[in-house]
């Protein structure tokens, strides 16, 4: 095999493709196929609205991939509680469930980032790491025996594995001829970041709704992002709001748990759709991220998820390295494949049940649901354990997610 081939030539510059790109790069040949790779956010410019939550198991695989001491920043704000409450309830009652990180011996519950922080902050990681970032974009792929042939925009490489970070119209799950189960949620993501009468109280607020989930994240400034994943006819009312009409009806919406709202942002809007692909590899050919699945934001795991593959990739293919096997042998990729698919298939299923039945369900088995939250809240046992899952502590964890930086 000639010097000039790659170990590994990951598709997309996103954070599951970069952290990817990052702790493999500590022992591997490279690089990251990126067309637009973010400029470095100015430390006077206004909160993005795009912003991610990340959990502890998060922290800790950026640590392992030299990117969390990167986003020691004054714009990343740590969350010390979640409230969660239906619309049949009020946020300050026994009714609602409320987590707290003091109650479970932790420092804080996560860290609400912005998308382009994290990203910069793992391709500035990738390059420590001897990483190589080719800004061009993906033309076609040629599987061969020994290596993939990959054309982008601005030539040819060759690698003995191609990873497809890039995202949910995955330009590489689609060109491999890898399946995915796609499903409408019809409902549509609205995001902006509002000024609050009263102070956030570095708390996560979520309200499960009839026609939908809304989501008051703090931010540094002081600031709160919302993430309004409403039904396609209610988000196409509030985009044609006017500015006014809008923090109306956010107001209405977040039963005012912040007091009146003020809208410090345009409004972004994406629709929500699920996907799952059938399968994850392909010959020398891995999916990670949203290119392999993509679930509803309203339990903010989308990026946590992504970066669990990244930290479960790079353990399967150095556990690979150490037995002298082959990287790109789709007998060890199927060994990442068992152990993501099986995790995601168990978050997937309980995420959309908390969708269906708590936001839009209205049988016995919603109300129940309604129900369960206040039953969870007044047991310790329970909220552990979905402390432990909130934090990304439970489960079949990459050694990268249980250790802390450092250790």
């Amino acid at each position: 095999m000639s010097d000039d081939i790659l170990d590994v030539l990951i598709v997309g510059g996103g954070p599951a493709g970069a952290c990817a790109g990052s702790l493999l790069a500590r022992g591997l040949r490279v690089a990251v196929l990126e067309p637009r790779r973010p400029a470095a956010i100015q430390p006077q410019a206004p909160m993005d609205t795009r912003v991610v939550a990340i959990s502890r198991a998060s922290e800790r695989i950026l640590g392992a991939a030299g990117a969390w001491t990167k986003l020691s920043s004054p714009r990343v704000c740590e969350y010390e509680r979640m409230c969660v409450w239906h619309e049949r309830s009020a946020p300050r009652s026994a009714d609602a469930l409320v987590f707290d990180a003091a109650e479970a011996g932790e420092p804080n519950l996560g860290y609400i980032v912005e998308s382009r922080l994290l990203q910069t902050a793992l391709l500035d990681a990738l390059v420590d790491a001897s990483g190589c970032i080719v800004e061009a974009e993906l033309v076609a792929l040629d599987v061969g025996a020994d290596c993939v042939r990959v054309q982008t925009s601005q030539g040819s490489l060759s690698a003995r594995l191609v990873v497809g970070a890039d995202g949910a119209q995955s330009v590489v799950r689609k060109t491999l001829g890898l399946t995915a189960e796609s499903s409408d949620y019809r409902q549509t993501a609205i995001i902006a970041n509002v000024a609050t009468e009263k102070p956030h109280e570095k708390t996560a607020w979520q309200r499960f709704m009839r026609d939908g989930t809304l989501a008051l994240l703090p931010l540094a400034d002081g600031a709160s992002s919302i993430v309004w994943s409403a039904d396609d006819s209610v988000a196409t009312e509030l985009l044609a709001a006017t500015p006014p009409q809008f923090e109306a009806r956010l107001n209405r919406a977040s039963d005012l748990v912040l007091g009146p709202t003020r809208l410090v942002s345009d409004r972004v809007s994406f629709p929500l759709r699920r996907l799952a692909a059938h399968r994850y590899v392909a010959n020398r050919c891995v999916l990670i991220g949203d290119a392999a699945h993509v679930v509803h934001p309203l339990a903010g795991q989308g990026v946590n998820l992504g970066l669990l593959d990244a930290a479960a990739l790079a353990q399967t293919l150095f556990g690979a390295l150490e037995e002298k096997e082959d990287v790109g042998a789709e007998r060890v990729l199927r060994k990442y494949e068992r152990w993501r698919k099986s995790e995601l298939a168990f978050i997937g299923t309980a995420i959309d049940a908390f969708d269906r039945f708590l936001s839009h369900g209205s049988g016995p088995v919603s109300k129940l649901a309604q129900q369960g939250l206040a039953w969870v809240n007044r047991s310790q046992e329970m909220k552990r354990f979905f402390i432990g899952r909130a934090l990304g502590l439970s489960g079949e964890l990459p050694d990268a997610a249980r250790r802390a930086a450092g250790a």
